[in-house]
């Protein structure tokens, strides 16, 4: 009896039939597509984008080289030299991140002791080569003035949530 409809169930194509039926379900149901760069999406409050190095209110730099964000990347992202500046206080030299490598875990942004290293909501970049990924310390500066108020607005509700 099961050989039967079996064989009844493979000559009248039932599985072929029922596939149909959803595809056609779905035909004619309510498209949902996003116009791109018109249209956007809504975005987590996680989200993590673009990175960005921040100054203190003076203009001064905030990253104090000490090398946390550097030692925790699991991808092996960030590259920072420093040196002692004359008042005694270390400050880096060269700043940089290779987002070809990075894979965006946001543990910079929480080893940072100074909020220097920030991840933004920033997902409008692109590189046509691999140089064009690697961002350093200056365009990382550029990148956190930019958007600084963005950023402190983002820190203030991030605040609110711990």
């Amino acid at each position: 009896m099961k050989a039967i409809r079996k064989y009844l169930h493979s000559f009248l194509l039932l599985e072929l039939l029922r596939g149909m039926a959803l595809t056609g379900r779905h035909f004619f149901a309510r498209k949902i597509t996003v116009q791109y760069p018109d249209e956007r999406t809504p975005q987590s409050p996680r989200f993590r984008g673009l990175h960005a190095l921040r100054r203190y209110p003076n203009g001064e730099e905030r990253c104090i080289a000490c090398k946390l964000c550097e030692a925790v990347c699991p991808a092996l992202a960030i590259t920072i030299e420093s040196e002692q500046r004359p008042d005694g206080t270390r400050r880096t030299t060269r700043y940089d991140i290779d987002l070809t490598k990075c894979i965006f875990c946001g543990f910079c942004e929480e080893s940072c002791p100074v909020d220097s290293i920030v991840e933004t909501r920033i997902l409008d970049y692109h590189g046509e080569k691999r140089g064009d990924l690697l961002y350093t310390k200056e365009m990382l500066l550029a990148i956190g003035d930019q958007y600084e108020k963005e950023i402190a607005a983002d820190r203030a509700q991030d605040a609110r949530y711990r």
